[in-house]
């Protein structure tokens, strides 16, 4: 049985869901460790007809997703003017239409300065966010709309990067929880023009970046080559404890340091270089913080 513990920089192609994604990168490392009831989780969904970088935890390193601090996402979507709709995405039904002025460049780069930085957006019916129990775009397909509370998000910019009749490509950089099919909708609202999103591709997501994923057919083909370890993800140092300490350590007990504390939080390996968990140093002493038996 193949142990294995790390991270995966999934290309999700338009179509599949992300659950849907990592149903199948399970299914490729169960084959590849040897368990089936392996651990896989994503880093943040991504819509279905949306493409691009989905990272995908495997193996109890679904433990460290919490430890990831770098949360900034970038997306290249395309902005179409003219018409909206219910999914706020070219899939939905259309609620309103309208002739598009010439002078939406001048609106759409005045509407854009009114969404750089902290913003408050309302999560779309067609979301995951639970209401009662359930998920939003469950009651959507019932036709059903509920009251949601608006939520903040952070846009860092938006920039311009492709002009057609029409429509604009746009590169959003943004925090966590950010909607970008909601952005592109309320950007048409404040320019006064009925608005949807089209094409959208992540190109990064905290750490991992487009140019570095790896589609389904490139990971089932080489599973262990497609690992990162997470000492390339989470920039904590490492340290290595003696046969002695790493039995402690793996026990839940404190241990002494080897050497001065590097940092506040240390991945901690044994002589054999096998990851055991996440320490946090006292002093001269480390703390299990997350340890993986």
């Amino acid at each position: 049985m193949a142990s294995v513990l790390g991270f995966v920089n999934v290309f999700k192609a338009a179509g599949p869901s992300s659950a849907q994604t990592v149903a199948r990168i399970r299914g490729i490392y169960g084959v590849h460790s040897g368990d089936r009831h392996i651990g896989a989780g994503h880093l943040g969904t991504l819509d279905p007809q949306a493409a691009g970088v989905l990272p995908v935890a495997i193996g109890k390193a679904t433990r460290l997703i919490p430890l990831l601090t770098d949360q900034r996402k970038a997306y290249a979507g395309m902005l179409h003017l003219g018409r909206a709709t219910t999914t706020q995405d070219a899939l939905g039904e259309t609620v309103a239409e309208a002739e598009v002025p010439e002078d939406w460049g001048r609106r759409l780069q005045d509407a854009i300065s009114q969404f750089v930085g902290r913003i408050e957006q309302t999560p779309p019916m067609f979301s995951a966010v639970h209401h009662d129990g359930r998920r939003l775009y469950e009651l959507a397909r019932e036709g059903r709309s509920v009251e949601r509370r608006s939520r903040s998000a952070t846009v860092y910019s938006i920039t311009v990067i492709g002009i057609e009749e029409r429509a604009a490509r746009l590169r959003v950089t943004c925090g966590e929880g950010t909607y970008v099919r909601t952005l592109f909708a309320d950007l048409g609202a404040v320019m006064g023009i009925p608005a949807h999103m089209g094409a959208l591709v992540r190109e990064a997501s905290g750490p991992f970046v487009l140019s570095e994923s790896l589609t389904l057919d490139e990971i089932a083909g080489n599973p262990s080559a497609a690992i990162i370890p997470p000492e390339n993800i989470i920039p904590f140092p490492t340290i290595v404890l003696d046969l002695r300490g790493a039995v402690d350590f793996r026990a839940g007990r404190v241990v002494a340091l080897p050497g001065g504390a590097p940092a506040k939080h240390v991945f901690v390996r044994d002589e054999s270089r096998t990851l055991v968990g996440v320490g946090e140093t006292h002093g001269a002493l480390l703390a299990p913080r997350k340890v993986f038996a």
